[in-house]
């Protein structure tokens, strides 16, 4: 049996060849979760030696690994706000960007406690979830139109406790929405269809399409999300919206039309890059 030094360097050289962005880290990562230890263990134990069970799993994940998989996919769980999502195929990773929507809607429910929340396009139901956890007691309504990513969503407001205080609705965008609401949340698909065979492999030919990619500017959704906006969020109500990098003045316009009263602003992510759009109508 191998040891888990030949095994590490055995893994990454074999990434490496697949341009495994991070092969040492991805394999460490693969093999503590196969050993069900962390990668400090590993360093430690350098020359213990693997069983033929853990070896094979071991194995296995390199190998999905090395097809491009999402390392997220493999291990079946990924963090966002402090806390373990499960996700899988049906379902977009949580991106560390896609935080900021948190953190806006957070700042909102502490100036007004018990406002009505709703998060479209949820997926596997992170804003949704992480707003419900860390907000105080409160309905929060989550909307999406693919069954499988609702499903990954409930499993997952299951996990963090909050599966009765997070509503489920099946639809697309406003279609299911039951009347005003005071705060909207959401992270849609937009990237134009010319980029997207420029993706990364991990997520062009894995994580789902109907997730990503919104026409040839990329506002497919984000278009008739806005529009029809006015008709469901209250006054003294925010939105607050998920965009792609270079979207910023096409959102603007396209907000300002359809809330010309209201402060609407783009804010930019760490990288410093346009990343949300806030629409704030009181």
């Amino acid at each position: 049996m191998p040891t888990i030094a030949q095994l590490v360097t055995w893994g990454t050289h074999y990434l490496e060849r697949r341009q495994v962005p991070q092969a040492r880290q991805n394999c460490e990562v693969l093999l503590a979760r196969a050993l069900e230890r962390d990668r400090t263990w590993l360093w430690a134990h350098p020359e213990d030696q693997l069983a033929a069970g853990q070896e094979a799993l071991a194995r296995a994940w390199l190998a999905r690994r090395g097809r491009r998989e999402p390392l997220w996919y493999i291990l079946g769980e990924e963090e966002f706000y402090g806390l373990r999502f499960a996700v899988d195929r049906r379902v977009l990773i949580p991106r560390p960007e896609t935080e900021m929507l948190v953190d806006a809607g957070l700042a909102y429910l502490r100036r007004h406690p018990g406002a009505r929340v709703v998060d479209l396009c949820t997926g596997s139901g992170c804003v949704a979830i992480a707003l419900a956890v860390n907000a105080p007691p409160g309905a929060v309504l989550a909307v999406d139109k693919e069954p499988g990513a609702l499903a990954v969503a409930r499993e997952n407001a299951g996990r963090h406790g909050v599966g009765e205080r997070v509503t489920f609705l099946p639809g697309d965008l406003w279609g299911p929405v039951p009347g005003p609401v005071d705060l909207v949340l959401a992270n849609p698909p937009y990237v134009r269809c010319c980029d997207f065979a420029e993706l990364m492999p991990e997520v062009r030919d894995h994580e789902p399409t109907e997730a990503l990619e919104a026409g040839e500017d990329g506002l497919d959704v984000i278009r008739p999300l806005l529009a029809q906006a006015p008709e469901y969020l209250r006054p003294g109500g925010a939105l607050y919206v998920e965009i792609g990098e270079e979207q910023g003045q096409a959102v603007l316009e396209l907000a300002r039309t359809a809330f010309p009263q209201a402060r609407v602003a783009i804010h930019q992510d760490l990288a410093g890059l346009d990343r949300m759009l806030s629409v704030e109508t009181g």
